[in-house]
C-alpha cells in the first residue's frame, strides 16, 4: 500500500505469500488479486484461483464470493452457475448481504434443478467443514 515505505509490489507479494502459505486468509485473497491483476507478479488466472480457493475453503465469505464471480465468469476456472451459487450461498449464510444479492441475481439464469444442487452442494461442504474441524 506504499504507507511509510515506497510501493513495492514484488516486495509485498514476498510478504503476503509467506503469510498465505501460513494459511492467513486475508493475505490469501490479496495474493490472488495480486496475480488477477498483475501487481508485481505476472498475471495468472490459475494462481489467481489457487489462493483465492484456499480462502474460500477455510470459510472466508470476501474470498468466496470473488471465487463465486469467477465460476459466474468463467474466470481461470470453466463458466459454472451451480459452483457460483454454491459459493454465494457460503458467503449468504455467514450474512454477507452481497453475496445474498448476488444469489437472487445469478438464480434468474438458473434452472430449478440447477440451484437446488448448489444449495446440495452447500450443505455438504459445511457439513465436511463441521467434520474436519471436530476431528
Amino acid at each position: 500500500m506504499g504507507q511509510g515505505v515506497a510501493q513495492d509490489n514484488v516486495e509485498a507479494v514476498k510478504w503476503y505469500r509467506k503469510a498465505a502459505e501460513q494459511g492467513h486468509v486475508e493475505a490469501q485473497l490479496i495474493l490472488g488479486r495480486m496475480y488477477f491483476n498483475g501487481d508485481g507478479v505476472p498475471e495468472d488466472a490459475v494462481e489467481t484461483v489457487k489462493w483465492v480457493r484456499k480462502a474460500a475453503e477455510q470459510g472466508y465469505a470476501k474470498a468466496q464470493i470473488v471465487l463465486a464471480n469467477m465460476y459466474d465468469i468463467g474466470q481461470g476456472v470453466p463458466k459454472d452457475y451451480v459452483e457460483a451459487y454454491m459459493w454465494l450461498n457460503l458467503a449468504a449464510a455467514q450474512g454477507n448481504e452481497g453475496a445474498k444479492k448476488g444469489k437472487g441475481i445469478l438464480s434468474e439464469r438458473m434452472t430449478r434443478e440447477q440451484i437446488a444442487e448448489a444449495q446440495k452442494l452447500s450443505r455438504e461442504w459445511l457439513a465436511k467443514r463441521l467434520s474436519d474441524d471436530n476431528t
